[in-house]
Parts: C-alpha cells; sequence; structure tokens
C-alpha cells in the first residue's frame, strides 16, 4: 500500500519536469517565428500580391488583378532568353563545379592531414573577399584587347594570335561565378567522400576494376548525397546572382537578377519586378526539392 501511494505521488513528479522543459523549448521558438515571419513571410506575401496586381499609367499598384505578369515572361522573347540564359548558365556552372571539385576533395580526403588542411584553406580563402572585388579583379583579368591579363598572356605565349573577347560575354560570367561558387561544391563533397569507406574502394581495386571503374561504381554512387547538395547550392546561387552577372556580363549575359534590378529600379515596373522573382525563387525550391526527393528516394532504396 505504502509503495503505491509513493509511486503516485512521485510519477506526476517525474512527468512535471518534462513538459516544462518543452514548454520552454517553445517558447524559445517564438522569436525565430516572429523574426521569419516579419522579415521573410510578410515582405514574400506583399510580393506575391504585387506579382498579380496592375500598374497604372501614374505608376499606382492595385487592382483589377492579372496573371499577365507571369505569362509575359515567357511570351515576350526578350525575357524569355533571359530566362533560359539564366538556366542554361547556372546549370554550365554548376556542371564544371562538379567536375573541378571532385580531384580537388578526393584529394582533401586522402591526404595527410597539413596537406588536408592547407587545400582547406586555399579553398575557402576567397570567400574572404568581397564579390564586388574579385569581381572586378576578373574584369581585369578578361578585358578585351591586348591589354587585358589573359589576352596578353596568350599572345606571348604565342597561343593566340589576335586577342581573345572573353569579357561582357557568358563565359565571362560562368568562369566568375565558378570562382565565387566554388567552394559550396567542394566543402559538401568533401563531407560526403570522408563518410566513404576505404576498404570498398580497395576491395574494388583488389577484384580487378580500373580506376575510373572504382569512381563509377564506388565512389560517384556513394558521394550522391554531397554531389547533390553542392550542385543545389551553387546553382541556386548562380541562379539568383546579381553582381558577377552585371560586372563581367554587360548588357551581352543578362541574368534574372539583373532584370529584375531593371524592371524594378530602372522601368519602375513594380508588378512584373515581382512576378520575375517569384518565378525565381520558384525555380530554385522546385531544384531544391527535386534534390530532396532524389536523395529521400536514395535513401528508401538502400537495403537495410
Amino acid at each position: 500500500m505504502a509503495a503505491e501511494i509513493d509511486s503516485s505521488i512521485t510519477q506526476p513528479r517525474g512527468r512535471a519536469p518534462a513538459f516544462g522543459l518543452r514548454l520552454s523549448a517553445s517558447y524559445l521558438m517564438i522569436p525565430m517565428l516572429a523574426f521569419l515571419a516579419y522579415f521573410f513571410f510578410y515582405p514574400a506575401l506583399r510580393l506575391l500580391f504585387s506579382s498579380i496586381q496592375t500598374q497604372n499609367s501614374q505608376g499606382i499598384v492595385g487592382p483589377p488583378y492579372t496573371l499577365e505578369h507571369y505569362t509575359r515572361l515567357l511570351n515576350v522573347d526578350l525575357y524569355a532568353r533571359v530566362f533560359w540564359n539564366t538556366l542554361r548558365m547556372s546549370v554550365i556552372t554548376s556542371l564544371i563545379a562538379t567536375i573541378l571539385a571532385y580531384p580537388v576533395a578526393i584529394v582533401m580526403v586522402k591526404s595527410r592531414p597539413m596537406v588536408t588542411r592547407i587545400i582547406t584553406l586555399i579553398v575557402i580563402a576567397p570567400l574572404i573577399v568581397s564579390v564586388v572585388v574579385r569581381g572586378y579583379g576578373w574584369q581585369l583579368i578578361l578585358t578585351n584587347g591586348p591589354k587585358g591579363l589573359l589576352n596578353w598572356l596568350l599572345m606571348s605565349l604565342g597561343i593566340v594570335d589576335a586577342p581573345l573577347s572573353i569579357l561582357y560575354t557568358e563565359a565571362a560570367v560562368i568562369i566568375g561565378s565558378l570562382h565565387v561558387f566554388y567552394p559550396m561544391m567542394v566543402l559538401p563533397l568533401a563531407s560526403a567522400l570522408g563518410k566513404i569507406d576505404p576498404n570498398l574502394e580497395d576491395a574494388a581495386r583488389m577484384l580487378g576494376a580500373p580506376w575510373w571503374k572504382v569512381f563509377l561504381r564506388v565512389t560517384l554512387p556513394l558521394s550522391l548525397p554531397g554531389f547533390v547538395a553542392g550542385f543545389t547550392i551553387v546553382f541556386s546561387l548562380t541562379a539568383g546572382s546579381f553582381v558577377i552577372p552585371a560586372i563581367l556580363g554587360g548588357a551581352s549575359a543578362i541574368m534574372l537578377g539583373n532584370l529584375i534590378e531593371q524592371q524594378i529600379f530602372v522601368v519602375y515596373d513594380w508588378p512584373f519586378g515581382a512576378a520575375i522573382a517569384l518565378i525565381l525563387v520558384a525555380v530554385v525550391f522546385a531544384v531544391n526539392g527535386f534534390s530532396m526527393w532524389l536523395l529521400e528516394g536514395r535513401r528508401l532504396r538502400r537495403p537495410a
């Protein structure tokens, strides 16, 4: 009888602190939710309503509501070209970053600790410098004409006879974007490669598989989470970039970020600029959702 009384007394006392901790944790989320609601969700809702409104001749935005701004991006040839160019340059940048990142990430993982620290420092060192400074640095390197550093070097070595026209092209934007976002591909890949059991690759080599087949059949599938994460990050950042296309692309390689800036600050067409921004956000969310679905499907297909 005494044991039953003791258990009835101690049981509620044991549950109360756990409930109190959960309640305290819920209170701690309130500042974060308030911050996100005011600085993220509220502007996003205003952007959504602005994109379906109409701007009259006096510049006043309001009813009637329409979806014309969304169809205008794809129906007008100039804007559609900017949209598809943005997607193409983002995919190309991500693919090149992947090809260049795999060797560096493999060396980072398989080298001695001192070499790994040095390579990591080299990879992340450009992040200390502003994107604007790096953009103008590449502008000096890629300057058209014999005074550009790249053209001067190529002509001095006798590789080309005439200076190349690289600046203010899509190639210049891709080169600048690679330099800016390359660490975002290397670091996730290195993290994924570091989790692979080296015995699996050694076993494949002992069974007679060449290095390229070991990479395709063992290393690449097991490093897929890092590849997908890095590809998604580089694609998203490249698609939404503004500084690099503005400095290196000029008027010949405009991306959606530059088009949004022109529509809002030059043309003062706020509804169309809001529609472009929402389409860009939708594309980025779609790519991120597809990558999450791909990783989740791979995890579910993995044998227990």
